[in-house]
């Protein structure tokens, strides 16, 4: 028995006892997933790729992840259940265990399967109504930035490549020209997208991956799920390729949501989503082009810069 199957099986006495059918799964890009069942019951093992914690900019670190999606759980959102937090020495440290929710998180097959045709109908209201339980989340200490601070750090790192990209350069001085008055900050779920959502036939089951979770303008969860980039090729709809912005907008103030929040607001976070994807395309490319992560799929990422560039011209004649 190897050192990880060990630790899974004390674990899994913890929950009342002995782990079964122990696979990895493919999602989750920056942290090792794996499910597992005790006692009939499923769970979901979150933990440090190989128990190493690797460096990140904007990751809270999975204690502060499991202690955000326990606050989530108690305002109502939609949300998994964590049931327990891996401990410093017992072999999985740092992560934690969720109760297994049953659903699709690939975007092609929610925006274009018939199995979910249903769901696609009223996933925007869903969408919103989860973002205003999101935003009444408190007590959990969090990196804040407004969006006047985000825009800055994108623009310093932007030039740090020293490169000329005329069109991300129209987009910072647009952007700054748009920036909206500041509101009362929220927590944010920080990633809320295609790809991090759960959803059945009926729709929203629970958001996913809180590794980005901050403060900050609530509309800035809704700029990110309508930025192009997270739309999959279903441009036509804004809000992830499925949905309307005034149907997720009804979503969230029928729920309690703050009413500042409107669609130039949620506008400007589109806008500003897309030239952040893209200067996150650039620091991939970066990275395969200096050798720190000589992998096919950082280049490829790379490239997709140029599709920022064509969706923020596009946005900036208003016609995306």
């Amino acid at each position: 028995m190897s050192d990880f199957e060990t630790a899974l099986q004390r674990l899994a006495a913890k929950l009342g006892g002995a782990a079964e059918n122990a696979v990895q799964l493919s999602g989750g890009a920056s942290q090792e997933t794996w499910s597992f069942d005790v006692a009939g019951e499923g769970y979901i093992l979150r933990r440090a790729p190989g128990g190493v914690v690797r460096e990140s900019v904007n990751s809270i670190g999975l204690e502060k992840e499991a202690e955000v999606i326990r606050a989530a759980h108690k305002a109502g959102a939609p949300a998994p259940d964590v049931v327990i937090e891996c401990e410093d020495g017992d072999g999985l440290f740092p992560g934690y265990v969720m109760r297994r929710l049953a659903g699709e998180t690939i975007a092609r097959k929610i925006l274009r399967d018939a199995a979910f045709a249903e769901a696609r109908g009223k996933l925007a209201r869903q969408c919103g109504a989860a973002l205003a339980r999101i935003h009444t989340i408190e007590g959990v200490a969090l990196p804040s930035v407004d969006a006047g601070e985000q825009l800055a750090r994108y623009e310093e790192v932007y030039r740090s490549f020293e490169t000329d990209r005329p069109i991300f350069e129209l987009a910072i001085q647009e952007l700054k020209k748009r920036t909206p008055a500041p509101i009362a900050l929220k927590t944010l779920h920080g990633d809320f997208r295609l790809g991090n959502l759960m959803i059945d036939a009926g729709g929203l089951v629970a958001a996913l991956d809180w590794e980005l979770a901050h403060v900050g303008d609530p509309a800035e969860d809704m700029g990110w799920i309508c930025t192009p980039s997270w739309r999959f090729s279903a441009f036509m709809n804004p809000v992830g390729g499925f949905g309307e912005v005034e149907d997720m907008l009804a979503g969230y103030h029928e729920a309690g949501g703050d009413p500042a929040v409107n669609e130039a607001r949620v506008r400007f976070w589109t806008m500003l989503g897309s030239l952040k994807w893209g200067i996150m395309c650039l620091t991939m490319y970066r990275a395969y082009e200096t050798g720190m992560d000589a992998s096919v799929e950082r280049a490829a990422i790379g490239r997709r810069a140029s599709e920022c560039e064509l969706d923020l011209v596009l946005m900036m004649q208003g016609k995306l």
